[in-house]
């Protein structure tokens, strides 16, 4: 029991149950509170996110030598490919269910939360894309210069940020979680507005479940190794994604989670999944799609042609290789498609914008979880290439 208490998943429902508590009885003076407590540790655990895909990525490029540049190309078609078949199997449900569904448009009544009343800014020494690219780019020359310095360092570096991660990171989320929820609740948009669109939500969260299973399932049978021994470990970094609705928060959630696998290869782990968390949004992609087109069809009385839907989830596979990993990111990304392809007005934008707000958590999720079916793919094309583990 007391091993039950101290556990992660433990702690994280807790914060979320008593989030949405608190939220439900708080006034507007203990919610300025709150919102400023909520305020101080996002800003404390998004500064923390540049250095961990620095000190994860970069690190293991080195490890991974002159394998370095094709394992970055299979990365990047695997999270593009897993994206583009989520997003061509939300519209095939799509095309099959809206029609048949009557849906509620009614997004009002939301109350405003109280404004920060102590904001401390800790900016990002650089956005988490720029990290991506430093990571990516001075991993690679330090290979091709056999700069034994700069690897040593980076592997130095990783270790200070690992700590950080343990020691600063995982400890405060349980906190950040429970502010989150407190004022989603105390705004009403887990108790207003989400009946009025509970139809399409239930079908999207079906659907990201069932394209896990399709991404573990083909990557179990690729790699020759059970995925249930990765996904297993997925259940912290899953409620983590719900309650941050942000993969870069969830980044150290799921790098401890996915190194308990012994299934996965521990330098395709420190490599795959703080990439994975910027470039995979399968969750999110499958959720923009029905979600465009259901709006589509309440405001625009029909549904986009199949060609329309076709070059939409092309481009919007590679939007979502670049779009952030933070709340909305994928759909603040694409707001072009979908107002340049789609066609989409001022008053579809705002209620997509809306819609999109309600379920973003599980898409989130869904992406983080779907980061470990492409290590599992990751380590098993490593093995079938025999590119040997990276010395540590």
């Amino acid at each position: 029991m007391k091993k039950l208490l101290a556990s992660l998943p433990f702690r994280l429902i807790v914060a979320l149950a008593l989030g949405i508590l608190l939220g439900r009885v708080f006034g507007e003076n203990p919610m300025k509170v709150v919102v400023s407590v909520q305020y101080v540790l996002g800003q404390l655990i998004m500064f923390c996110v540049p250095l961990i895909v620095i000190g994860f990525i970069a690190p293991s490029i080195t490890r991974m030598g002159n394998n370095a540049s094709r394992l970055l190309s299979v990365a990047v078609v695997l999270a593009y490919v897993s994206s583009i078949c989520a997003a061509f199997m939300s519209t095939a449900a799509g095309y099959a269910l809206i029609p048949r569904m009557i849906i509620a448009t009614d997004v009002e009544g939301l109350r405003d939360l109280p404004g920060v009343v102590f904001q401390l800014n800790i900016p990002q020494i650089m956005s988490v894309m720029s990290a991506l690219a430093f990571s990516l780019l001075i991993g690679l020359a330090a290979v091709w210069t056999k700069s034994e310095l700069t690897c040593s360092l980076l592997e130095e570096f990783q270790r200070i940020v690992l700590k950080i991660v343990q020691r600063v990171v995982i400890p405060i989320l349980p906190f950040y979680i429970c502010a989150t929820f407190c004022n989603l609740s105390y705004e009403g948009m887990i108790t207003h507005q989400l009946p009025a669109f509970l139809q399409i939500i239930i079908i999207v969260m079906l659907g990201h479940y069932i394209w896990l299973a399709v991404l573990y399932l083909i990557a179990g049978a690729y790699s020759g190794r059970n995925p249930w021994e990765v996904f297993r470990y997925y259940g912290p970094a899953y409620l983590t994604a719900v309650g941050t609705m942000s993969s870069a928060a969830t980044l150290s959630v799921a790098l401890d989670g996915a190194r308990k696998s012994k299934v996965l290869r521990r330098d395709m782990v420190d490599f795959g999944i703080p990439l994975f968390a910027n470039i995979h949004l399968c969750g999110s992609v499958l959720t923009e799609v029905f979600f465009c087109m259901a709006i589509s069809k309440m405001l625009y009385g029909q549904l986009p042609s199949i060609g329309t839907m076709v070059l939409f989830c092309l481009l919007l596979g590679v939007f979502a290789i670049g779009a952030p990993g933070v709340p909305g990111g994928t759909v603040m990304a694409s707001l072009g498609l979908i107002t340049g392809v789609l066609g989409f007005d001022d008053a579809g934008t705002a209620l997509m914008l809306a819609i999109f707000a309600l379920q973003d958590s599980f898409g989130t999720a869904c992406n983080v979880t779907g980061d470990g079916a492409l290590t599992l793919f990751l380590t098993g094309y490593a093995e079938k290439h025999h590119i040997m583990a990276a010395r540590r």
